[in-house]
């Protein structure tokens, strides 16, 4: 009996069979079309990484973003935060340089491992990279000056810190790279001493530079006025009765400071420049100072020259006059004075 309650029912089964299967598949495509057009899209702009072995880097410039469409239920996509997506290459597996085409691959991260469902789509869908040898240097920083201090002061000296910077890129891109960059200081009206916070610029935005800013410190001071004063004669003074001495014309020049009202009108005198003879007390060659004679109210900052050499013989006219020379001694004049720089015996 149960045999033949199975066999009718079997039979009412199979029984206009085609009609009953396509209702199930359409029941089933209603259910699809229904969960498809409840579901949801948001797009991001997610930061595109490459991840390489160590030895390599990208050298080439990539795209620095790319867009990514979530597609799910409404309230689980609304949940997911902008760094729960991450899409990245990865090149880690090449050891040598060269152009590398990879897909873009997403990893998901916190919120977004819980949404279900979830379908993400990118584009684009692949990225051509590449890649060349890490170096790191260490490279000088330079701070750049704009404008010009408060009328009457100048900026004396200036430092940076730090001085040198860490930078991490390419080979073929680091390798012509000198010097590191900050953001100009502007100088104009500033009349004391200041600080200021820099930016560093990265020269090229596939390098990795460690330090972000810099700290410039610039020492500002009254102007003090410099001359620069040429063709000053050179005089001796103090030689002894009965020697004498021909300098030859000899001129030096000076450089000096002082002040405003007083440096432009400033000439110097008869004796400006001399040389001291007065330890002189017979003939021969001598290298003696060259003094300064600068009046009050003035610095000396440089001189030329700092020694003069010349050459001292007795005066023939004076020792006739007193009716003598010195025993077997005979009165000659001065020979020309060697020039600066001569090697004497």
């Amino acid at each position: 009996m149960f045999w033949l309650s199975g066999r009718k029912l079997l039979f009412r089964l199979i029984d206009n069979w085609p009609v009953k299967v396509l209702s199930v598949a359409l029941a089933l495509a209603l259910v699809i079309v229904y969960r498809v057009s409840t579901l949801s899209t948001r797009t991001l702009s997610v930061p595109l990484t490459v991840e390489t072995s160590l030895a390599l880097i990208p050298a080439s410039e990539f795209p620095g973003s790319v867009r990514v469409t979530l597609r799910g239920e409404e309230e689980g996509i609304r949940s997911i935060a902008d760094g729960d997506i991450e899409a990245f290459l990865d090149l880690s597996r090449h050891e040598f340089e060269g152009w590398y085409r990879s897909p873009v691959k997403i990893r998901r991260r916190g919120t977004a491992l819980e949404v279900e469902p979830l379908e993400i789509s990118v584009n684009p869908l692949e990225v051509s990279v590449m890649l060349d040898r890490r170096i790191n240097m260490v490279l000088p920083l330079v701070a750049p000056v704009q404008g010009s201090v408060a009328s009457g002061f100048d900026l004396v000296s200036h430092s940076i810190s730090p001085a040198e910077v860490s930078v991490s890129g390419p080979l073929g891109i680091l390798g012509d790279i000198s010097v590191v960059n900050t953001s100009p200081v502007i100088l104009e009206g500033r009349s004391s001493d200041f600080n200021v916070q820099v930016g560093i610029i990265n020269p090229n935005s596939l390098l990795s530079i460690r330090e972000g800013a810099a700290e410039f410190r610039g020492l500002v001071r009254p102007a003090v006025p410099v001359r620069n004063i040429e063709g000053i004669p050179i005089s001796l003074t103090g030689l002894a009765p009965g020697l004498v001495a021909d300098l030859g014309g000899r001129i030096g020049s000076v450089r000096i400071e002082g002040s405003w009202d007083r440096i432009d009108a400033f000439s110097p005198g008869e004796g400006f420049l001399s040389v001291d003879g007065s330890a002189v007390m017979e003939p021969g060659t001598y290298i003696l100072p060259v003094r300064v004679n600068l009046p009050e109210g003035f610095t000396l900052i440089r001189q030329e020259p700092e020694t003069l050499a010349f050459e001292v013989a007795f005066h023939e006219e004076y020792w006739e006059d007193e009716g003598f020379l010195p025993q077997g001694q005979e009165a000659v004049p001065p020979e020309e004075p060697p020039a600066e720089g001569d090697i004497l015996p």
